[in-house]
């Protein structure tokens, strides 16, 4: 069963799809969130089915200005927001009769993947953590990646983005996607994806703040492998990923922890991992084997 649901954080309203698994519970229950610029009828919910098919207690919403979910600016990427977004949610599962509140985790699929690992480790309700072709951001691999003049200037065109903002003048936004020319999320592979009839919705805009990509850029999400011990953790990702790297998804593996797990898929596109078998069944497989013996 699918319930619509809605729920304020910092006084936004929130949507989301809450799925209740028969027979009458309390059953372990799960927070989801995905992919950057994502809405809950895309990867989020097509996990969250997956998730309760096998008996939990799920929950896929659409984050603060994105989605059918309140917030301004629109399409605009809030770090820290996303994490209340989270805690909200939480709150949320824990009033159900149909979740068993002391057995709660995150499931976090791309970008969210990073979020659902910093949410867990500072939440003591959440009890496991498990991340799909995850972006574990940090500034740290970002500004190598760049190099740290090239890291400053593009903080510098951000924040001049921002100051003409803060003065009065329009949002400025960019496309998520494009196969050709300037995107959030440039090339074939994105589009393949958000660009197509694959990733239709409703809900989903091809459009962002261009100061979204400072917030991705600055992001801190790996220091959540430092701090979620003891809780248990899974990493399941593509052995070749353009987009989420596996070696960030190695470095957060090394950071945490036991009682931890890292599952390589032969996974080839990043986006394989969003609605492509054997790979999304293969994901559930072993994050349903993970959660049945850590939840």
């Amino acid at each position: 069963m699918i319930e619509r649901v809605e729920f304020d954080a910092d006084g936004v309203r929130l949507v989301g799809d809450l799925r209740l698994p028969p027979p009458a519970g309390p059953h372990p229950a799960l927070v989801l969130t995905g992919p950057f610029t994502g809405t809950r009828d895309q990867v989020a919910g097509l996990y969250a089915a997956r998730l309760a098919e096998a008996g939990y207690v799920t929950l896929a919403f659409d984050h603060r200005n994105w989605g059918e979910s309140g917030g301004t600016p629109r399409g605009h990427e809030d770090a820290q927001g996303k994490l209340h977004d989270l805690r909200a949610a939480v709150s949320l599962l824990r009033a159900r009769p149909e979740a068993d509140g002391a057995r709660i985790g995150a499931v976090g699929i791309c970008l969210g993947a990073g979020y659902a690992l910093r949410f867990a480790a500072f939440d003591p309700r959440v009890k496991v953590f498990a991340g799909i072709a995850g972006a574990y951001n940090n500034p740290y691999g970002m500004r190598a990646g760049m190099s740290p003049g090239g890291y400053q200037d593009a903080l510098a065109s951000f924040t001049e983005v921002l100051e003409r903002q803060d003065r009065g003048g329009e949002i400025e936004y960019l496309p998520a996607v494009a196969a050709e020319g300037e995107a959030a999320m440039p090339g074939d592979e994105p589009f393949a994806y958000y660009g197509t009839e694959r990733g239709a919705s409703a809900h989903w805009r091809n459009e962002v703040t261009r100061a979204s990509i400072r917030e991705l850029i600055t992001l801190d999400n790996m220091t959540g492998a430092d701090f979620l011990s003891p809780k248990p953790a899974l990493i399941v990702h593509g052995v070749v990923d353009r987009f989420c790297s596996p070696e960030g998804a190695e470095e957060a593996y090394k950071r945490m922890d036991d009682p931890k797990s890292l599952i390589w898929l032969d996974a080839r596109l990043h986006i394989d991992l969003y609605d492509t078998e054997p790979h999304v069944t293969q994901a559930v497989e072993a994050t349903v084997t993970f959660l049945g013996e850590h939840l």
